[in-house]
């Protein structure tokens, strides 16, 4: 029988926007009004500069992490775990707090695939960084990351249901960067670390 009340309790805390929450407390303005528009971290990393953006990444990490590791402490069965991880992200995009307009989740995801297996979640960062440092591109990075997630978890740990929510993630990730990958596509994206006009 699958304990729901995880899964809310997953998707609750996914919705607590860090972005919003630490554009607010250290006088930046509003991620959702200028920059990108994202509340996600390297919309803050524009607005704001390194700090705010580092602190807006480790808790939307953190959003994605805590409920996927406590789910693996209480040793909650495959399919609940990836109900649980696959909450926490959904929180995070269409947070109930901030009238379900969220980020696109690639931390929040992170975070989520660290929870279930570290292993999993450092392959999936090192592949971010490893292109970030080359190509300089966040969404470009985070596309091919999250690609290659579905591939990692088949190969750490071969679970079906596992497998299938982080491919759903991954679906929804692109989805939400479809913007970026037009961008892209046109050669238009912005470097990371560019600063935003926020006049």
């Amino acid at each position: 029988m699958i304990d729901y009340s995880l899964i809310l309790a997953a998707y609750l805390f996914g919705s607590i926007s860090t972005a919003i929450i630490v554009c607010k407390l250290m006088g930046l303005p509003d991620p959702r009004s200028l920059g990108s528009g994202n509340p996600g971290a390297t919309n803050v990393l524009r607005l704001g500069g390194k700090k705010p953006a580092a602190i807006t990444l480790a808790g939307d990490m953190l959003k994605g992490f805590i409920p996927a590791f406590i789910a693996n402490l209480m040793s909650v069965n495959d399919q609940v775990l990836a109900l649980v991880g696959l909450a926490a992200f959904l929180g995070h995009l269409y947070p109930v707090f901030f009238g379900f307009k969220g980020g696109k989740g690639v931390a929040t995801m992170l975070g989520v695939l660290l929870g279930i297996h570290w292993a999993v979640g450092l392959a999936t960062a090192a592949t971010w960084l490893f292109v970030a440092k080359g190509l300089k591109v966040s969404s470009l990075s985070a596309l091919i990351a999250t690609l290659l997630a579905p591939l990692y978890m088949w190969l750490i740990i071969p679970s079906q249901p596992l497998i299938i929510s982080t491919a759903i993630m991954t679906a929804i990730l692109y989805w939400r960067h479809r913007s970026n990958i037009k961008r892209l596509l046109s050669g238009e994206e912005e470097l990371i670390g560019k600063k935003s006009d926020v006049k």
